[in-house]
């Protein structure tokens, strides 16, 4: 308790701000020092503690008694609107279908047959060829271009597109349901209302279409596997299942293509490096995924049961914010954090999350970023930024870290 007339520190806003696009914030390596459990006021106006080291971050993620459903009484609003958006129960981990703690394990299990390795594997040409007929139209366009325009957003979609059986055609339209879930500040509680209630009715006639007649797609595997589990996967889980999917490989694969190229690119030694040596491709993309300063907000958890974290008892009810990018650059776990270094292994970063609730479409992500640089090496060798790196813009008021433009030439 404080004294009497003793100042009261102020509760910081979250997320920090960045000094610039592709610099962390200062806050992150101050917490890990002096306060890995912190206090913040998130854009609902609601507090939570932020967790910002290494171990503990890997611990709570980790630990399948606290998930990231966001609507038991007393837990905070990580949202500036009712809805919460994508962490209210609206997709993601099932979402708003209240799933039981083997309902999800049996959700995941399935789900998961969309990303084994033989999957994945198997769409990596389809993705190459996208990926070569996007980098050639941009090419023709000619120079300056917009590498999140051009190739950033239009590759994820397709390949999620693909996945599900979607017409790509609709891309435009995810793009705009995906960001009003997303949103922290961006839009206004109508237009997210609105902007589901389409996005529902399209995803609901898509579901009962593939129900009725089945492709070889992933959710008319999952719709012939109703039954396995015994009638608790349902429409309304399909259609969540459809609406995380379609964020998840729209959003976050898409912006991380712009940052990793414009991280690449920011020091032209590290594109040299990877001209010089690609077998460097694979383990760049990791340290890209470790080293991203803009990742966005982070990974809330709802803790059920009293937890110890950092030597500090941490009560039933509290929600905490997990901040895997501020853990992935912990002196503790990595030698040099504050370095990209493209040879490193390993690497056990945790920009996919840790644990029962970690990333189900990571495989398909790395593949994807791997394909996209492997391209862009080969075709555009002497690719480099168009603008001073302090001239790249972060998106604003979404819960995903990303860049407006990356403006390139060649």
């Amino acid at each position: 308790m404080s004294e009497p007339g003793a100042e009261v520190p102020e509760i910081p806003e979250y997320p920090f701000r960045n000094p610039t696009a592709l610099e962390p914030p200062p806050e992150w390596a101050e917490l890990r020092e002096g306060c890995p459990v912190a206090p913040i006021r998130l854009a609902s106006g609601d507090t939570a503690l932020l967790l910002t080291r290494y171990q503990d971050v890997k611990e709570i993620l980790s630990d399948p008694r606290f998930t990231r459903q966001l609507d038991a009484e007393g837990a905070a609003r990580v949202t500036a609107n009712e809805s919460g958006g994508v962490f209210g129960g609206g997709a993601g981990d099932g979402g708003g279908t209240a799933m039981t703690a083997d309902t999800h394990r049996a959700w995941r299990q399935l789900v998961g047959r969309a990303f084994t390795a033989k999957r994945v594997t198997g769409m990596r040409p389809g993705i190459r060829a996208t990926t070569e007929r996007l980098v050639e139209r941009m090419i023709a366009q000619g120079e300056p271009a917009d590498l999140v325009e051009a190739v950033g957003f239009p590759l994820p979609v397709w390949v999620i597109c693909d996945l599900l059986g979607v017409p790509d055609s609709d891309r435009e339209s995810f793009a705009y349901w995906s960001d009003t879930m997303l949103s922290l500040t961006r839009f206004s509680q109508e237009e997210i209302d609105a902007a589901q209630g389409e996005f529902d009715a399209y995803l609901l006639a898509h579901v009962t279409a593939k129900r009725a007649e089945p492709g070889e797609d992933l959710l008319s595997e999952l719709a012939s596997l109703v039954e396995g589990l015994d009638g608790r996967l349902t429409e309304q889980l399909l259609i969540m299942t459809a609406k995380g999917l379609l964020v998840a490989g729209h959003e976050t694969t898409a912006n991380m293509i712009g940052k990793m190229v414009s991280m690449l690119l920011a020091d032209r030694s590290r594109w040299e490096a990877l001209l010089a040596d690609r077998a460097l491709v694979r383990p760049a993309v990791e340290e890209a995924l470790r080293f991203d300063a803009n990742p966005g907000f982070g990974m809330p958890r709802y803790l059920t049961e009293e937890v110890e974290v950092a030597h500090r008892t941490l009560p039933a009810g509290t929600t905490v914010v997990c901040s895997m990018a501020s853990a992935n650059r912990d002196e503790r776990q990595f030698e040099g954090a504050g370095e990209m270094r493209l040879d490193r292994s390993p690497n056990p970063h945790v920009a996919f999350g840790a644990g029962p609730h970690s990333c189900l479409g990571q495989a398909l992500a790395r593949t994807e970023l791997q394909v996209v640089l492997d391209v862009l090496l080969e075709r555009l060798p002497t690719l480099e930024l168009a603008v001073p790196v302090p001239e790249l813009r972060r998106r604003e008021g979404l819960v995903v870290g990303g860049l407006e433009r990356v403006p390139v030439r060649w």
